[in-house]
């Protein structure tokens, strides 16, 4: 039952993190930014949107302290890990790649992504 529970909490962050994502983007759009910056700019606002969502969910489950701070933590660790994932599977879809090419790419992807 943990295991539910904890998938339930991990979707409703993606859920609110992918929301924030296109924010993010409107907002680097609305700045003019590009390239270099513009790489920054959306690195740090879906870390701050992550950051955000999990400490919703931290006072949801009345958690404070320690508790919180960990909790937290693997929460913005969990849902980046999931948009990395999520961006290099639309990289190999845009790149129309299929089967062993797909999952090589996607692999190689999430790695250099770390």
């Amino acid at each position: 039952m943990k295991h539910v529970y904890a998938f339930v909490i991990a979707l409703a962050a993606s859920f609110s993190v992918h929301a924030a994502d296109s924010g993010c983007d409107a907002q680097a759009a609305e700045k003019k930014l590009a390239g270099a910056a513009k790489t920054s700019f959306l690195g740090k606002c879906e870390v701050d949107a992550s950051k955000s969502a999990c400490d919703s969910q931290a006072s949801e489950r009345k958690l404070a302290g320690a508790a919180k701070a960990s909790f937290v933590k693997k929460c913005v660790a969990d849902a980046r890990r999931e948009n990395v994932a999520a961006a290099c599977e639309t990289r190999a879809e845009d790149k129309k790649l299929a089967g062993a090419a797909k999952a090589s790419f996607v692999k190689k992807c999430i790695t250099d992504a770390k």
